[in-house]
């Protein structure tokens, strides 16, 4: 599966590289209209960007995209990302990014199937029509925001690379923001998304109030299809 970046020349003469639709999330003013980084695929992304006059690099494992108006686009990144597929460290830490923000829109698409403590949560939406992925805060954005039917906040985490520490550092900075900005009285809680759940985490979170644990798992089936036979044809 190709990747979508969305690539921004730095002053310095390196490159940015930003996944496409977390880009689009942090920059909602570049979202082409009808669009939603959430439910629109990449390539209808990546198709509206370019008829507005985005310029469009493609490889077979990548797709790189430029703001109209990028100087010598092509040139800078050939030059700044050629190496990268030599690079197991710089692959490795792209394939994290897209497998996080696959997994963040699946759980946000999702989410009224999701229950957690026996509830069931909607995405949050602001009073300016934001929505609750990738929230932005004065903390860092926050993977998803959700609300209860009764109002109350919970915030996801989702743990893929990162230690037990930084995860829940950067939940309970979240927590604690949007209990002063956004919750006042209603209830804030945590939710920590990750592959595994090991025993470091659950010792962590047993001190912690308001705050759940989630795993999840990617289950893929394979099957074997006969070949066509001389007496055969393909339906």
């Amino acid at each position: 599966m190709a990747r979508f970046n969305v690539v921004v020349p730095l002053p310095d003469g390196g490159v940015a590289v930003h996944s496409m639709k977390e880009w689009l999330r942090r920059n909602p003013d570049h979202i082409p209209p009808g669009m939603d980084p959430t439910s629109s695929s990449s390539h209808q992304l990546r198709s509206a960007l370019k008829k507005r006059g985005w310029q469009v690099q493609e490889s077979p494992d990548e797709v790189r995209l430029f703001m109209p108006g990028t100087p010598a686009a092509g040139a800078v990144v050939t030059a700044v990302l050629g190496e990268a597929p030599d690079d197991p460290a710089a692959d490795e830490e792209r394939a994290s990014f897209a497998l996080e923000a696959q997994l963040r829109d699946f759980i946000a698409q999702n989410l009224p199937q999701i229950p957690i403590n026996g509830k069931r949560l909607g995405l949050y939406t602001d009073q300016s029509g934001r929505g609750g992925v990738e929230y932005p805060t004065g903390v860092g954005p926050i993977d998803i925001l959700a609300v209860d039917p009764a109002g109350n906040f919970s915030v996801f985490e989702l743990k893929l690379e990162r230690g037990p520490d930084r995860a829940l550092g950067q939940l309970a900075r979240y927590m604690g923001w949007v209990k002063v900005n956004l919750a006042r009285e209603r209830s804030v809680g945590g939710i920590v998304v990750a592959r595994s759940i090991d025993e470091r985490l659950r010792y962590a979170v047993s001190v912690i109030p308001n705050v759940v644990l989630l795993e999840y798992e990617v289950d893929f089936h394979v099957r074997e299809v006969a070949a066509i036979t001389p007496n055969q044809q393909a339906g």
